[in-house]
């Protein structure tokens, strides 16, 4: 399983919210670029990036920014907040970028990201299907940054993407994100039951090795971790650790 270190991006800054509510901020540095070579340090790979900006406006600010973490860092990058067309992901993909995160066009206008899928390959794209439980804990997708509920199933919007190819999906548990109250092991291990070849990306909610290690054990391919990693309550020593047994 891939350790993907998150940075969020607000207004130039490396910020986490809480529980995605865009007036309940933490601002961790004013120099992202600076985080992204600390996340270099890891026994990672991987970067996570996501453009809050973008993720609520559509319209991305942050592409210089995206571009000298990721050239400092030298990590592989996965990008997502505010990619909301052909040319967005096609710009993102043709810089380096290796995967394009989609998430309110994916909920929104499901046919043109089908396509993308198809015409930039599977590996390319990654659906951010970020849900809230409702009264009956079915799973409910949400966008424009977390802000607006789509009244729309995780299931079915993971089974209408299922013949165009679909490989890779990163699903947030909103209420647990930046919440360092552990990941909704529940949820992610219904989606694997469901979907076993569904290469899985966890986020929301890690607070530590553990977490990562019981994430892990259920088959989850990746796990961002922001806050814990920034707030040193996952270790170098540990994430390399985790590393060695793999």
């Amino acid at each position: 399983m891939k350790i993907i270190p998150a940075i969020d991006l607000k207004d130039g800054k490396c910020v986490r919210l809480f529980k995605g509510d865009f007036n309940k901020v933490t601002e961790y540095s004013s120099d992202p670029v600076k985080v992204g070579q600390r996340f270099s340090s890891l026994s990672v790979r991987d970067l996570h990036i996501i453009d809050l900006d973008g993720a609520r406006t559509g319209h991305q600010k942050n592409h210089k920014l995206v571009m000298e973490i990721a050239a400092q860092s030298k990590l592989s990058i996965q990008l997502g907040g505010g990619i909301r067309s052909r040319e967005d992901a096609a710009t993102w993909l043709t810089a380096g970028v290796q995967r394009c995160v989609i998430g309110s066009s994916a909920i929104n206008k499901p046919e043109m990201v089908k396509n993308w899928i198809q015409d930039f390959g599977n590996d390319a794209i990654v659906l951010a299907l970020d849900i809230k439980l409702n009264k009956i804990s079915e799973p409910i997708l949400t966008t424009h940054g977390w802000t607006e509920d789509s009244k729309i199933s995780l299931w079915d919007r993971i089974d209408d993407y299922r013949a165009a190819g679909l490989k890779h999906v990163l699903c947030t548990d909103i209420a647990r994100d930046g919440a360092m109250t552990g990941p909704n092991l529940s949820l992610y291990t219904e989606i694997l039951t469901r979907y076993p070849d569904l290469h899985l990306q966890a986020s929301g909610g890690v607070r530590n090795i553990v977490d990562l290690i019981e994430l892990k054990s259920i088959g989850v391919s990746g796990a961002i971790t922001g806050r814990a990693l920034l707030d040193g309550k996952i270790t170098a020593v540990e994430i390399a650790s985790f590393r060695l047994s793999e």
